[in-house]
């Protein structure tokens, strides 16, 4: 189980009375004897309700904030939805069509059935969340081919 860098709660949850809200937070069971073990900080995989999954990241909570607002762009839900659709488009097309987005403007969310889809967005957008170079060659590239952040 990966846990956040401060070693206080684990990245991978849901929570026991199975709503994937509350207080109460346990490791992603993902089957018999098996827990999530994808490094997708500071992003959460959660299991809202049993075989359904969605991938979290709250808004305005990673170490690029000041960075994509340097780009000029808002880290808000719509930005990191339009990471994730460059990250597909150009990094893991296999993932295309294989779940489906709803974001806010406080929160980016990403849900389906495959958890193994989601997990692989969560390792590629951890990534860009947690290195400001990568985020900075992201949107320069994205943006050079005619990608428009919806922020």
């Amino acid at each position: 189980m990966f846990f956040e860098p401060d070693g206080a709660s684990p990245v991978g949850f849901h929570g026991r009375d199975g709503s994937g809200f509350g207080e109460t937070w346990s490791p992603l069971r993902l089957g018999i004897d098996q827990w999530q073990h994808a490094p997708v900080f500071p992003l959460r995989l959660i299991e809202p309700t049993p075989g359904k999954y969605s991938l979290l990241l709250e808004a305005g909570t990673t170490r690029v904030d000041d960075v994509i607002e340097n780009l000029g762009h808002e880290p808000n839900g719509y930005f990191w939805e339009g990471v994730a659709q460059v990250l597909v488009g150009t990094e893991a097309p296999a993932l295309e069509g294989r779940f489906s987005y709803d974001p806010e403007g406080g929160m980016f969310c990403a849900y389906g059935k495959d958890r193994g889809a989601l997990e692989e967005l969560g390792t590629l957008m951890a990534t860009v969340a947690t290195d400001a170079d990568r985020a900075r060659r992201l949107v320069a590239t994205a943006e050079a081919n005619g990608f428009e952040f919806d922020d």
